[in-house]
């Protein structure tokens, strides 16, 4: 048992006379949970002892509560094994893992909320592929085919309208990003906490998000999870930090910050294939050539021929240039100097194009065709300037 007293540090916990590290050790930060914490850990803690297989550690990370949190957190620590606490004297979850997994010498390092909403027999499928070394980080899902999930409307909404946004915005594909119910391996943690902001709830979608951008592999685990009613989250409060958080990490990628050097936990990734490629760039090109159509058609009349086909490809050149680069040759960044060219080339081409179908005496069905020849002929070009993104060799532990 360790019980570090109020530190607003992050320091190492001292492990206890010969005993090993554990494989895993899992966090459970709390605020103001004195009548619900003594019954979730004694739970976690029997679960554990009786139907887990890897070496284990509980660490309760009281940040700032101003009930008796804390001293029902010593009193665990002291009576049950395996289990330490720590309290720190400023509030924030993200604050709280920050202080767990930094001290922490276990092999995986993971987190649970106090009330358990999470079914804990997903914490085994959650944490086999960080021990195992497939995966770096493992999140629980509650929007995973599979998931079997029972909450309010409202905060259903919510969820899924805060996911698709981050889908949208950052194009992560993670699903949940908010499930209180994650793991990473220790040494990725060591490389990934450092460039994490935030202290509070967006902490859980900063440590995903920057995860995926600098290529490290997510596990995605569906989860049996039922609502809180006595939950303590301010939702709307949550949702705009959240929101913001959404836009400063929009802004930081925009401007080429985020990317991490990851040393030996990086894992190289492969070359993606031609046939993949191709079948990315087609249904990129497809997508935005029946959007430039269609506003085509739409401002025809108005802006003339000419006109319109300016305001069609310009309207899909940087949807295009953006999906191209992150989805067909997973680059996190276009270069813009070979976009410009190519959005330079496909309008002269396009122009000269409905210039000759109108000097033929041609109609909007010449019109349309042509300029489908044409964006055509373009992708052609387009596709063999592409370059994949090659990485580079994983230095030597």
């Amino acid at each position: 048992m360790h019980e570090l007293h109020p530190d607003p540090t992050i320091g190492a916990v001292p492990a206890a006379a010969g005993v090993a590290p554990p494989v895993v050790e899992i966090a459970v930060p709390v605020f103001n949970e004195e009548p619900a914490l003594a019954g979730s850990v004694e739970r976690l803690h029997a679960y554990l002892s009786e139907r887990f297989p890897f070496t284990w550690r509980i660490t309760i990370v009281d940040n700032a509560s101003t009930d008796g949190t804390w001293l029902v957190a010593r009193r665990l620590a002291r009576e049950l094994p395996n289990v330490d606490a720590r309290h720190l004297r400023e509030k924030g979850r993200g604050r709280a893992l920050r202080a767990a997994w930094s001290a922490s010498d276990a092999t995986v390092v993971a987190y649970t909320d106090v009330d358990l909403s999470t079914d804990l027999d997903a914490l085994l499928p959650l944490v086999a592929p960080l021990v195992s070394g497939h995966s770096d980080v493992a999140i629980g899902s509650r929007l995973a085919p599979g998931s079997s999930v029972a909450r309010a409307p409202k905060r259903e909404l919510i969820s899924r309208t805060y996911n698709l946004i981050l889908r949208t915005v950052l194009a992560t594909r993670v699903r949940d990003a908010q499930c209180g119910f994650k793991a990473v391996r220790a040494d990725v943690a060591r490389r990934l906490l450092p460039a994490i902001e935030d202290e509070g709830w967006f902490f859980d979608t900063e440590l995903l998000v920057l995860a995926e951008h600098n290529g490290l592999r997510i596990h995605e685990v569906p989860v049996d999870w039922v609502d809180d009613a006595d939950s303590r989250v301010h939702i709307t409060r949550t949702a705009l930090d959240d929101l913001r958080g959404t836009a400063r990490m929009a802004r930081a990628f925009a401007s080429g910050r985020g990317d991490l050097e990851l040393g030996p936990t990086a894992r190289p990734v492969l070359e993606d294939d031609f046939g993949r490629r191709l079948v990315r760039f087609a249904t990129i090109g497809a997508v935005s050539t029946l959007v430039s159509l269609v506003l085509f058609l739409l401002t025809r009349d108005a802006l003339g021929a000419i006109g319109a086909n300016a305001c069609a490809v310009s309207a899909t050149f940087v949807g295009n240039t953006w999906a191209n680069a992150r989805f067909t040759v997973g680059r996190r960044r276009p270069s813009w100097r070979l976009a410009g060219a190519v959005y330079a080339g496909s309008l002269a081409i396009t122009s000269a194009a409905l210039v000759l179908v109108a000097w033929a005496g041609g109609g909007v069905a010449a019109e349309v065709a042509v300029l489908v020849v044409t964006w055509l002929a373009v992708a052609v070009g387009r596709f063999a300037l592409l370059r994949p993104h090659v990485p580079e060799p994983r230095p030597a532990a």
